[in-house]
């Protein structure tokens, strides 16, 4: 079995927390809760017959990326960005920190996630944003902690790139 580190990495309030308690616990909780420095779960899935440990570090978020700790960054084999899907500043605040930890991380594989996809109504990241992460070679997935649509997928998405499949 191999284990591998990953982190979540996006400003605060964007949901990072509700998806590894949806990943790691299936369950998701309307009480938010910041989380303070760094909390490490982890969870084994299999991934092309492979069993994978992911150790997830969901790093506290901050809306300034000199805030992030990239030190907690430090020997990840991948990351899921994350941004709020009905809030476009935190779109913008996930590119950042990707730029941020390709300096720091260099190609360090990375996945965004687009989440709060439940909230269609409010839903505010166009289109043209998302052809940017194209542009860039991102992968993104749309996700829903809140339902679990599409989070499973996005970790196995980010273990299967560092696996190299």
């Amino acid at each position: 079995m191999m284990t591998k580190k990953i982190c979540l990495l996006g400003a605060s309030g964007v949901g990072k927390t509700s998806l590894v308690g949806r990943f790691v616990n299936q369950i998701f909780s309307d009480k938010y809760l910041t989380t303070i420095g760094v909390k490490v779960d982890k969870k084994q899935i299999e991934v092309n017959g492979t069993e994978v440990k992911l150790m997830v570090w969901d790093l506290a978020g901050e809306d300034e990326i000199e805030g992030i700790n990239y030190n907690y960054v430090r020997g990840a084999a991948g990351c899921l960005l994350v941004a709020d899907g009905t809030d476009p500043s935190t779109f913008d605040t996930a590119m950042k920190v990707h730029d941020r930890v390709k300096e720091q991380s260099g190609d360090l594989p990375c996945i965004m996630l687009c989440n709060k996809h439940d909230l269609q109504s409010e839903w505010a990241i166009k289109d043209g944003e998302l052809a940017e992460l194209s542009q860039r070679g991102l992968r993104h997935f749309n996700t829903s902690a809140k339902s679990g649509g599409n989070v499973d997928e996005a970790f196995a998405g980010l273990a299967a790139l560092t696996l190299g499949s």
